[in-house]
């Protein structure tokens, strides 16, 4: 046997064997816990602003983590779960310096870990025939005996693990929540959208918000905002009267924070108001502003505009007459991506998606003297559109017939800061004390959009044993909780909250739908063309060809022109077909392209690369003997 050879003995091969047994035990004894995060997002190392609760924790905080663990066996995908939450939590404790005491608790049927589970409220899920439970949540106890749990981690939620986890941990160490005051015109609490539709669901973003923040519902035109308000958040504010609007002045002015959302045109807004006794009920004006305080703060809405973008465009499904005639972009409704959003802000500078309908656009006020600092803007491949067209069911169809680039992006949410002066330099009547000018730089965020609020543009809801689970397809109430968070001073849960949900869209594959699509568009509007022009003839036919009673006849003339003009339309729906056949081609092929390199191509380089390394080790060993 040769040298180079003798590793390939049975001494060898024994000698190799025991030495991984004796590297594995080593790694699981002083390697336990270190992991190597190579995701995109970093979705598997905490973050800072976790960090920075850690290390800020004054009082001893007991997480007990409940998981039934022979139970759930059955289960691989939430057994590798629950194993996933465990080391998040060891994760936790290990930071904390002592002040997290992580308790696993293994309920079992009947046992004191099932009563302490139940008492504490916790989600258990039948498991088999018997009625058994098992349960999978955890529960933060704080020193003072303060509680908050986690019913259940359900693993379609699990990008948002470290927030779920660290927001528990945050609201036990500060039990005093921002107040919030809220000014609505929009049914948020699923109040009565109008006089004819009852009560509905509350909105899930208020649902969202109550778990971060004191709401205090101020009603749609208060006329003074309670000292105790850390953050106004004003939506659709419509025609709101002048001690509303002073009121609001003046709470700027001493130096209160407001989050305000605007709309040229709601479509949330179905309210039906009866102008005069008697008259038909009509749909109410969808527009909204803040009137004078707009150009005070240094900041506009454009007027009755819409922001369309067709790189943001939501696709939606287009409807003719009640029947579905495919998928369309929406250039009204934006879904808007990470090119879309400001990274310098806190607000914005991790949001992976937002989607917003009907958004309006946002301007500096000329000669403002305050700072204007986008934070979420269209491509500058938008163009602004009347809001009439959606008033008055322009369809998705001929939107993009008639869209036009206009070369600059436009600005859908802003951040305003800086000293501002009194909306009411004159003051109102009946007020002596007041302030004209800020106290201290003001911090405003403003967006043209109200829609976003609403449910079915960012949430879906499943049914889960009986409770209702949300299910966000956006970040748009991490967006608005982010902006409160800011604005009430506290930004060590919004890189968790911001890094939640991780929305990776194929962008070639948007690309090459996106191309075929507007070749599509374009035939279909020579057939429209050629559809009316070829109508039109028709009828100067008829006018000329009549029969002895006077009516209108066929002419030969008329059915020539007919038989032309359906040969065309069956020759131009031909080309249509194709162009979405070749639509379909460039995919499958894109498809099969990255099946190549995932699946032969990789490996293949993996292999060569080793056998590479093989042979030169090999060399270097006959080498060195």
């Amino acid at each position: 046997m040769l040298k180079g050879q003798k590793l390939f003995s049975g001494a060898g091969l024994i000698a190799v064997a025991v030495l991984l047994i004796v590297i594995n035990l080593a790694a699981g004894l002083f390697l336990k816990g270190m992991h190597v995060d190579m995701t995109a997002n970093r979705l598997y190392t905490l973050s800072e602003g976790t960090q920075n609760i850690l290390g800020n924790l004054d009082e001893k905080i007991t997480l007990r983590f409940y998981f039934s663990e022979q139970l759930l066996s059955g289960m691989p995908a939430v057994a590798t779960y629950g194993q996933r939450v465990r080391e998040l939590l060891e994760q936790y404790a290990a930071l904390a310096d002592g002040q997290i005491e992580l308790v696993v608790k293994n309920p079992e049927p009947f046992s004191d870990e099932e009563a302490e589970a139940m008492h504490y409220r916790l989600q258990g899920i039948p498991v088999d025939t018997t009625g058994s439970l098992a349960y999978f949540g955890v529960v933060g106890v704080s020193a003072s005996g303060a509680s908050r749990a986690i019913p259940y981690f359900q693993t379609e939620q699990e990008e948002s693990l470290e927030y779920e986890l660290s927001g528990l941990i945050y609201g036990l160490a500060n039990p005093r929540r921002p107040v919030v005051g809220m000014i609505s015109a929009l049914p948020l609490d699923g109040g009565p959208a109008n006089v004819f539709v009852g009560k509905t669901q509350e909105w899930f973003i208020l649902t969202q918000l109550k778990r971060s923040f004191d709401i205090r519902d101020l009603g749609e035109k208060p006329e003074s905002i309670p000292d105790s308000v850390d953050v106004l958040m004003i939506v659709h504010p419509k025609q709101l009267n002048e001690k509303t609007l002073f009121a609001i002045d003046q709470y700027v002015l001493g130096g209160g924070r407001v989050l305000a959302f605007l709309d040229p045109f709601a479509e949330s807004d179905i309210e039906i108001e009866k102008p005069v006794e008697g008259a038909e009920y009509v749909t109410s004006a969808r527009a909204s502003n803040l009137g004078p305080l707009m150009e005070a703060w240094g900041i506009e809405l454009a007027p009755y505009l819409i922001a369309a973008d067709r790189h943001a465009a939501t696709r939606i499904k287009s409807t003719v007459g009640g029947q579905e005639k495919g998928v369309v972009d929406y250039v009204a409704w934006l879904t808007l991506r990470e090119e879309n959003f400001s990274r310098e802000d806190f607000v914005s500078g991790r949001l992976n998606s937002l989607v917003m309908g009907s958004a309006g656009i946002l301007r500096q006020w000329p000669g403002a003297k305050t700072n204007f600092t986008p934070l979420v803007t269209t491509s500058d491949q938008s163009m602004p559109i009347d809001a009439a067209s959606i008033q008055f069911f322009t369809s998705p169809e001929e939107l993009l017939q008639a869209y036009q680039p206009g070369g600059e992006p436009f600005v859908l949410a802003a951040r305003v800061s800086g000293n501002v002066v009194s909306a009411f330099p004159d003051g109102i009547d009946g007020v002596e004390d007041r302030l004209t000018q800020s106290s201290e730089s003001a911090n405003i965020i403003i967006v043209a959009d109200t829609d976003m609020l609403r449910d079915m543009f960012w949430v879906s809801f499943q049914d889960f044993y009986g409770r209702r689970a949300a299910v966000p397809s956006a970040d748009n109430d991490t967006f608005v909780i982010n902006a409160l968070d800011n604005l009430s001073g506290s930004n060590d849960l919004i890189n968790l909250r911001s890094r939640g949900r991780s929305v990776r869209p194929f962008e070639k594959v948007a690309d090459l739908r996106a191309a075929a699509d507007q070749e599509f568009r374009i035939k279909e509007l020579l057939l429209q063309e050629k559809l009316s022009e070829t109508g039109h003839k028709i009828r100067e036919l008829q006018k000329s060809v009549t029969s002895e009673t006077g009516e209108p006849v066929m002419s030969e003339a008329q059915l020539d022109e007919i038989n032309k003009f359906r040969a065309e339309h069956i020759e131009i729906r031909k080309d249509l077909r194709n162009v979405q056949h070749a639509l379909g081609k460039d995919i499958e092929s894109l498809g099969t392209r990255l099946k190549i390199i995932n699946i032969a191509l990789v490996p293949l380089v993996v292999i060569v690369l080793a056998t590479i390394l093989g042979v030169v080790r090999v060399r270097r060993a006959a080498r060195s003997t």
